[in-house]
């Protein structure tokens, strides 16, 4: 659910708006490169995590930092890195996780309200604070009834969204050549503002990284809770999410707002604000009644995602003060507090401090991915070798 939601509907609009079509050709290379990282970090995520007495599951980064670096002689580095990362995710989880999601939900709530019309404008703390209590009542209360409901709901709205892209890109299906033309060669055209190839590299490559979590190891976290004996049996089901997520979802994302002309293939240089509407408005160039659909699941794809994030940010919270009921309660009121702010901010001060959050994380957890790759070997070495005997 963390996965799979905002960074590929609203995502892709900005990095297509800021670094024009070829930033989809990064993005796409960010996917594959980042199915290598998911697989190693979440390999190292089962095989180094604890579980608490009472079961809980305790994993992540802060755990293979500290505990795999400590094995191969890198004791201080491990600790170092480990208390690095906790810090970023926690930032993470309020940025990303939480400000980047309850803001564009409250950008499509607004515009399909209204717009400047709309009894909500100016007013974002009103909606935040309806989905701060939402997610209060979940991540506080423990009432799990509401993430059951979100759980059946938010794979039937992936459903919805992949069969409206699929029916733009097919019904349009003589304008796809021209549309993955424009993606090639603005890849490689230094044009725009974004500051020719190097920037639309980045664009994509920070939009993926955004949209799949490959590298940034918050996704560990949530799989080092699955019941497997092989480490490396959850790698491999891992590596799917950045193809399904970045190669397919964020691509033809990508290709609706090419094809039904929302993308200037010589650079629009939108705002993010801005941006965040126009996957609204390619499909309902198409389909005049999908942003209706369209809103609703991004408010459910922000609520799914505030969710899975406080899971992440209360990890990592806990690994830096303890896992007592007082630092448990902290930390998620804490979150609920930047639900609020969140709403209430500009876009373009959330993305920038959502990417930082998210960059920070990734360079602990790219050094120990490094460090402790041997140890990934073995552990897929071990799982082909019980694959071998069972056959």
């Amino acid at each position: 659910s963390a996965t799979v939601g905002l960074g590929n509907i609203a995502g892709v609009a900005i990095a297509v708006s800021i670094g024009g079509a070829g930033a989809t050709f990064w993005m796409i290379v960010a996917g594959l490169l980042g199915m290598a990282s998911k697989f190693v970090e979440c390999t190292l995520g089962v095989k180094y995590r604890e579980i608490s007495e009472d079961g809980t599951v305790y994993g992540g980064p802060m755990y293979y930092l500290k505990k795999g670096l400590k094995s191969k002689g890198f004791q201080s580095l491990g600790v170092l890195l480990s208390v690095w990362f906790a810090i970023m995710c926690i930032g993470g989880s309020f940025g990303g996780g939480n400000m980047f999601q309850v803001n564009q939900a409250f950008q499509l709530v607004e515009n399909i309200t209204g717009g400047n019309e709309s009894f909500l404008h100016g007013r974002g703390w009103l909606f935040g604070i309806i989905m701060a209590i939402l997610v209060g009542i979940v991540i506080i209360g423990g009432i799990k009834k509401i993430a059951k409901v979100t759980d059946k709901i938010v794979p039937f709205m992936v459903v919805i969204y992949v069969l409206a892209s699929l029916f733009v890109i097919v019904i349009n299906y003589h304008l796809i050549g021209d549309a993955f033309m424009q993606i090639i060669l603005g890849a490689f055209t230094p044009v725009g503002i974004a500051g020719g190839v190097i920037g639309v590299l980045v664009q994509g490559f920070k939009r993926a990284a955004f949209s799949n979590e490959a590298g940034i190891g918050s996704a560990s976290i949530a799989h080092s809770a699955v019941k497997t004996k092989y480490a490396a049996s959850e790698g491999l089901v891992a590596l799917l999410e950045p193809f399904i997520d970045t190669v397919l979802v964020c691509t033809m994302t990508a290709l609706v707002l090419i094809i039904t002309g929302f993308v200037d293939p010589n650079n629009s240089g939108m705002n993010n604000a801005q941006a965040i509407l126009l996957t609204s408005g390619a499909f309902e160039s198409v389909i005049s009644w999908f942003p209706y659909v369209l809103t609703i699941a991004v408010v459910l794809f922000a609520f799914s995602s505030m969710i899975s994030w406080s899971y992440y940010g209360f990890q990592s919270w806990s690994f830096l003060f303890g896992r007592s009921k007082k630092v448990e309660y902290s930390y998620k009121i804490l979150f609920c507090v930047f639900v609020v702010i969140g709403s209430a901010s500009s876009l373009n001060s959330v993305i920038d401090f959502s990417d930082a959050m998210v960059f920070a994380m990734m360079v602990p957890n790219m050094i120990g991915l490094v460090i402790l790759a041997p140890k990934v070997k073995k552990e897929l070495l071990k799982f082909n070798n019980a694959i071998k005997k069972k056959q």
